[in-house]
């Protein structure tokens, strides 16, 4: 193999595995480290930076850094990030002061933005400093999107959402709420110099050809539209007996508002196997907690009416096959149709887009789908000057996901109104400094122990489930959450090794616990791989391969398995390994040097 690239800013960056997996990269690590210190109010500003919503995402987030944590080496449980992340938000103190203030000289341009959603909110707080004015659209009452409409109060509070919506608005942004946009032509002909579309998937999936659904339609609702409702205050009750037919984290939503609304026999109706929902684990844990009950394996038949009202519904019990490739087929079983009792069927089986109000003439192109065709990097679509992100851009996804299509929208938005290629995009701003304090000192506390995960607690049931409002997650206090910011693995203090300083005497191989070091002759990857002192089957991380040493042997470090606890970097005798902090920030609009070069006409 050749020797690694480590000047290649993504190398490092894969390794730092939770960052990595964040849609908006926010620098996990480094956010950690000062809770740990007890400043919050620079971890908090550090999340703002990359995921412009630390309080709502500390509490809704999907968390795909924590599956990517590299804690689980050690034991079955990752650090709490988005748990730490809301520590940090709830004890952040005085902020809007650290961020950008108005009013902001002009630009003489004009940015429409429709939908009021997490894609739209970054798209404005990217671009309001660079003294674009901003026009906001949307048909709620208010900024937030399905944050608003679709994240029940008792996962997230209206404050905490109102305060960080506010944060942007605040910066100037011309909103127009309770406006319905119906024409994206007459946007176009109001002389916008660019359009973000950001209205997310607000259509929720039927089964409309199910025998009953016509005639139990009174007693039937679409998941999210029965959400808002809640949410706006038009819906404020609901039958005892309650079917949430569906599996992901909207289903569970459902069924816990439910409870909190008067289903006192609440139940869950899947089609996949339980391990299979689309739900977070901790989504499913806390309906159960809550008394929910979940039926997987039960594909519905039919709404049961009788005398023209709702009475339940029949499902047909499966199992699931799975062919050589991994591909799953629901085969019905012998058993006998189930019939279950309910007075009202909330249908959470899935979220759809719809675009009735974009004109097909207007040189936007559609796909298949019924879907705009839309540029993965740059967000633009086949109609120059307006773009898509969130769910509105490839379908439904989840908050973090939209926020990380507007710090790119943004950016090519930026681009387009500057006349510049918008396939130049920056490069991430990055470092790398050594930590090293002393011979066997370092700046950060590199030791790694056994530490199980700490719970959050949770505000009594008999509480929560009387008031729709009362939040059910309580929070780590601070000395909790000084342990569970102790867990973090540091993952981003990178092992950083100097060729022409090692002398080969293999100490590094010995003292590591993972013995992911290893000196050996060269060969293909596939070879090497399994050459190691323990064989790196995970081919998705990458190998750390020096260049040739004095003894025509190479040093290969496993990326997969390395705990960074910097002992390598203790032990070696010469220095060859030193422990530096490498820091990645994903480049902002309002980053972007002004010396870009405009595109030649």
């Amino acid at each position: 193999m050749k020797p690694t690239n480590t000047r290649d800013p993504e190398y490092y960056h894969k390794v730092v595995d939770c960052q990595y997996a964040c849609p908006a990269h926010t620098p996990v690590p480094e956010y950690i480290r000062l809770i740990a210190a007890e400043k919050y109010t620079e971890a908090y500003m550090i999340n703002w930076e990359s995921n412009v919503f630390p309080g709502i995402l500390g509490r809704t987030c999907d968390r795909p850094c924590e599956p990517a944590c590299r804690r689980v080496r050690v034991e079955e449980e990752p650090v709490a990030i988005c748990r730490l992340k809301r520590v940090a938000a709830d004890q952040k103190g005085e902020v809007k002061s650290l961020m950008p203030q108005g009013p902001f000289a002009s630009n003489g341009k004009k940015i429409a933005l429709i939908g009021g959603g997490p894609a739209s909110l970054t798209v404005a707080r990217d671009l309001a400093p660079l003294g674009y004015e901003i026009h906001l659209f949307d048909e709620q009452i208010a900024g937030g999107g399905m944050m608003r409409s679709q994240i029940p109060s008792f996962r997230l509070p209206e404050t905490v959402l109102n305060e960080e919506v506010d944060y942007i608005l605040d910066m100037g942004i011309h909103t127009q709420f309770l406006t319905y946009v119906s024409s994206l032509k007459d946007v176009l002909s109001k002389n916008y110099d660019a359009v973000f579309v950001g209205t997310g998937a607000p259509r929720g999936k039927d089964l409309p050809k199910l025998p009953g659904r016509k005639e139990g339609a009174a007693g039937i609702h679409i998941g999210i539209e029965w959400l808002a409702s809640v949410a706006f205050e038009h819906t404020k009750s609901i039958s005892p007996k309650v079917i949430v037919l569906g599996g992901g984290n909207t289903a569970m939503d459902c069924c816990r508002t439910a409870r909190r609304l008067g289903g006192k026999d609440v139940k869950v109706v899947v089609r996949s196997p339980f391990k299979e929902m689309k739900a977070s684990p901790w989504e499913k844990e806390d309906a159960m907690h809550e008394d929910i009950q979940i039926f997987d394996n039960h594909v519905p038949l039919s709404f049961e009416v009788k005398d023209g009202k709702l009475i339940g519904m029949k499902f047909q019990k499966v199992r699931a096959v799975y062919d050589e490739k991994g591909k799953r087929e629901l085969i019905p079983t012998d058993e006998p149709e189930v019939f279950i009792e309910a007075d009202e069927v909330l249908v959470a089986i899935g979220q759809q887009n719809s675009f009735p109000w974009i004109e097909r003439d207007l040189g936007l192109d559609f796909d298949e789908w019924d879907m705009p065709v839309v540029d993965r990097k740059t967000f633009q679509s086949t109609l120059s000057r307006v773009f898509f992100g969130g769910d509105a851009a490839f379908g439904p996804e989840n908050v973090i996901t939209a926020v990380a299509h507007g710090h790119q929208a943004a950016v090519s938005i930026h681009l387009f109104c500057q006349g510049k290629d918008l396939l130049d995009r920056p490069s991430p701003y990055t470092n790398l400094v050594s930590q090293k304090m002393g011979i066997h000192e370092w700046s950060y506390d590199s030791q790694i122990a056994a530490d199980h995960r700490y719970i959050v607690p949770q505000a009594r049931k008999s509480i929560t489930l009387k008031d729709r409002k009362k939040e059910v997650e309580l929070g780590f206090d601070i000395q909790t959450a000084y342990k569970e910011a102790q867990r973090c693995l540091n993952c981003d203090a990178q092992t950083v090794f100097f060729e022409d300083r090692c002398i080969e005497c293999d100490a590094c191989m010995d003292v590591c616990p993972t013995s992911c070091i290893t000196f050996t002759a060269n060969a293909e990857e596939d070879e090497l791989r399994q050459n190691l002192l323990v064989p790196a089957e995970n081919k998705s991380q990458d190998l750390l391969v020096s260049d040739t040493l004095k003894t025509g042997r190479v040093m290969i470090k496993d990326e997969d398995v390395c705990l960074h606890c910097g002992l390598c970097a203790e032990r070696c005798p010469t220095s060859a390994w030193d422990m530096q902090k490498y820091f990645y920030s994903v480049t902002k609009a309002y980053q972007i040097p002004a010396s870009l070069p405009a595109i030649q006409k």
